[in-house]
């Protein structure tokens, strides 16, 4: 029978948009995507068991209802009451909601604010539940209820690179705890991009393409990612079969639950990226070679990939392929498909024309194996080449398909907002995302005041086409504060006072209100929580990424000269004009804040130990904040020992360069005193999935090599890439950044003693050599931290600073 309802939605998709029609385009899709949603019994089932996972002890103190979008003014919501007539052992609180992520948004509000609880990642102090009442006792709403709409449709989450950076070595277990948290945080549109490696292995078999063939065109585990973005090929492969056959298994597990609970999943879609070994199987078709990509020496191993042009009828042909063999393994789960379009790999041309046909073309071969399709694009291009897509080129792109039928996430509007700049998107639907973290790096960083504002500024803005927000970090699992305070903004529909914010947040964090620990987040919040500069924060600190960079540099001998008046001391006090204003060849660390005020935020959330220290959110922060503030002090100290050189003060030199080293040292066993900052974790989770001897050491040799030199080296030249997933954990301090460190210092001390040149190329040399041995190594490190952190920590302020820590009277 002929659906007419459902017709005439596609026909509403179909027509072109002005902006102020743009959220009415956005319903009809959203009345669509409802047509997948499971029953009401089943979402509500799958809510009781994330409640049954997280709080098993109240499971009998709470109903869990799906209400109609009617209820709430036909939009998304949730709605907590109190349980009308309770009687011993009946619920006590009701917890509605349009979908089962509704239902979960609505009770980690409950828990939040009624009963002051915290929940975060493991690996940034777990969950606080202590400070919820027992069954019978908790806390009645007020008596009509609270009832929260979405100001937006959608709270979006995760970055391509993510699926590499973070999530790589995950299993079920671990898949689970994360569905469960964004459920929790309101995510309902998910990127799901795992597994998708054995369904391009079924399609390309389908164009005779063997499974030998594409040994050439995967990259290893750790870095699909970009192999997905046809950044580079073959790098860490290849894939064994077990790999594909696990990682597909495992995406099933990880839809069925998406699905479940109410969510959208977002599924790949192709963007021309094929094997060469196509151009055999098809020697006619229309396909070239990209431009070299952060290789060393554009090496053809690696880089160069092969792209089909969208004007080819087999580039239809391979998308609806694609898209029809998901359908098949997966079932009909979404509507809504991911493609990213030359994402840092610039186009042949600017031609819009050629723009408009690629577009057309992604979206066609969507279409034909999906009618209800709907692309979703990072906007990243738009940001990272902007001299390339200038208001002609993006047009084309965004304008290649029916409005309504495409949504751009605006990747980075925490810091660099394309929005406002670009007529919003062409009155094309966009996500308001935060980006925020680079490579998983582990740097304390964030804009809180943008995230509690930024969002509704953007919605409310005149002629809007703003549907969601977002998070798109390439990493996760860090800055708690951040990954709390964003995802609550899609229920928000006004700014968010921060300073009262992080007043209750603190005392939810730790179950408990200490004056010290308010006091250093009111820190913490003015100074490494408002990063204002517009500079996108990575961390370079000399520890995690010394800089290849020749001592004896004219650059900084003139840099050396002019501060030759000013004492180590004054530099001391005065370092931000040290990393900031001085124009010197030498990279420079990203410094926002004076490191002075992070050091009183530390005295303070030492001090609060007195009250806190079996708390482990309260431990993950004092490690977390003693590291960066020992990070940030240690970058004034390699800049001492230069200028020591440059000064030929050889004595001086000894000194700085030993109290650098001691600092990676003393960092190190501070680290070690927390389970979350292990090198050990990692590598264990990356050995646990293989099977055989030989993915055991491929595995180990990705997840090693990816924290440190990530890309390809020769003799003389270090990975362009080298550091930019550096981390911050236990044993990898001291058994990678250590012995860097001291093979530079070693050298510049001899250059001194013996009256010899600073042989920059043949550090170099013993750098990457002893580097590739450490990526092929396979000792073992710790999975289990040792040491008491509030003591460590202590002891090291007092070593540094050299100030007693006050003592409270009870």
């Amino acid at each position: 029978m002929f659906n007419t309802k459902l017709y005439f939605l596609i026909i509403l998709l179909l027509l072109p948009l002005s902006s102020s029609s743009s959220s009415s385009s956005i319903d009809g899709l959203s009345k669509i995507l409802d047509t997948h949603k499971p029953s009401s019994l089943s979402q509500e089932s799958a809510a009781k068991g994330l409640l049954k996972r997280l709080l098993l002890t109240h499971v009998s103190s709470f109903e869990f209802k799906i209400i109609s979008k009617d209820v709430c003014g036909g939009k998304s919501c949730f709605w907590v009451t109190n349980y009308e007539n309770p009687s011993n052992g009946s619920p006590e609180i009701v917890v509605q909601g349009t979908t089962a992520v509704e239902i979960a948004s609505g009770l980690h509000w409950y828990l939040k604010y009624l009963c002051g609880a915290h929940v975060s990642w493991d690996k940034t102090g777990g969950v606080q539940l202590a400070s919820i009442p027992p069954p019978g006792s908790l806390p009645h709403v007020k008596k009509e209820g609270i009832m929260i709409k979405r100001p937006v449709p959608w709270n979006y989450y995760q970055n391509v690179v993510t699926s590499s950076y973070s999530y790589v070595w995950w299993d079920w277990e671990r898949w689970e705890k994360e569905i469960d948290w964004m459920a929790l945080q309101g995510i309902n549109l998910p990127l799901a991009f795992t597994g998708q490696e054995s369904i391009w292995q079924k399609v390309f078999m389908d164009f005779n393409i063997s499974a030998q063939d594409l040994n050439n065109f995967f990259g290893g585990p750790a870095f699909l990612a970009w192999a997905r973005m046809g950044n580079l090929h073959a790098w860490g492969g290849p894939l064994s079969q077990n790999w594909l056959d696990q990682q597909l298994a495992l995406q099933k597990q990880i839809l069925a639950r998406m699905v479940e609970l109410g969510m959208t999943p977002v599924l790949p879609s192709f963007s021309g990226n094929v094997p060469v070994a196509l151009r055999n199987v098809f020697p006619s078709a229309n396909i070239t070679r990209l431009g070299d990509w952060n290789t060393v020496n554009a090496n053809p191993r690696w880089c160069c990939t092969y792209l089909l042009d969208p004007s080819d009828p087999l580039f239809i042909q391979i998308g609806e392929a694609f898209v029809k063999k998901q359908i098949e393994v997966y079932g009909h789960v979404t509507d809504i498909y991911s493609c990213d379009t030359f994402n840092e790999n610039t186009p042949p041309t600017s031609d819009p024309a050629y723009i408009s046909n690629l577009g057309s073309a992604v979206f066609e071969a969507m279409s034909k194996a999906n009618k209800n399709a709907v692309w979703l694009m990072q906007g990243w291009l738009f940001y990272t080449d902007s001299s390339f897509w200038k208001p002609p080129q993006m047009k084309a792109l965004l304008h290649s398909v029916p409005f309504g039928k495409m949504i751009v996430l605006d990747l980075f509007a925490d810091v660099k907002p394309v929005w406002e700049s670009s007529s919003q998107f062409y009155d094309t639907p966009y996500v308001w995302c935060m980006l925020h973290n680079f490579g998983g790096n582990i740097e304390m960083y964030g804009v809180l005041d943008t995230l509690a504002s930024g969002p509704i500024v953007a919605r409310v803005s005149k002629n809007s086409t703003m549907v969601g927000v977002g998070m798109c970090m390439e990493g996760i699992e860090h800055n708690p504060v951040v990954y709390e305070l964003m995802p609550e903004m899609a229920f928000r529909k006004d700014e968010v006072n921060v300073e009262y914010w992080l007043n209750v947040y603190s005392h939810r964090r730790y179950g408990k209100t200490v004056k010290q620990a308010e006091a250093a987040w009111d820190i913490l919040h003015q100074t490494i929580y408002n990063c204002t500069d517009g500079i996108a924060d990575h961390n370079t600190d000399y520890i995690v990424k010394f800089p290849d960079w020749d001592p004896y540099s004219d650059t900084y001998s003139s840099f050396s000269r002019q501060n030759n008046k000013k004492s180590l001391s004054t530099m001391h006090r005065n370092r931000r004009f040290v990393l900031s204003e001085v124009k010197s060849t030498l990279p420079q660390p990203h410094m926002w804040y004076s490191n002075s005020d992070s050091v009183k935020a530390l005295k303070l959330l030492i001090e609060a130990g007195e009250d806190l220290a079996g708390s482990l959110t309260y431990r993950y922060d004092l490690v977390d904040l003693t590291r960066q503030v020992l990070s940030k002090f240690a970058n004034q100290v390699y800049l001492d020992a230069l200028i020591a050189f440059q000064h030929k003060d050889v004595v001086a030199l000894k000194s700085h360069s030993q109290k650098f080293e001691q600092l990676i040292i003393d960092i190190d066993q501070l680290l070690a005193a927390d389970d979350n900052f292990l090198l050990g974790t990692w590598l264990e989770s990356a050995k646990k999935l293989a099977l055989t001897p030989q993915e055991k050491r491929q595995y180990e040799w990705n997840a090693r090599t990816q924290i440190t030199m990530w890309y390809d080296v020769t003799k003389t030249n270090q990975s362009q890439l080298h550091d930019y997933a550096n981390k911050m954990w236990s044993g990898l301090l001291v058994d990678y950044y250590l012995p860097r460190a001291s093979m530079y210092f070693n050298r510049m001390s001899k250059s001194l003693t013996e009256n010899t040149t600073f042989e920059i190329v043949e550090w170099r040399k013993e750098w990457i050599s002893y580097s590739n041995k450490w990526q092929q190594d396979t000792k073992l490190y710790p999975v289990k931290a040792q040491g008491d952190a509030l003591a460590i920590s202590t002891s090291l302020f007092q070593k540094y600073f050299g100030d007693t820590l006050g003592q409270r009277k009870r």
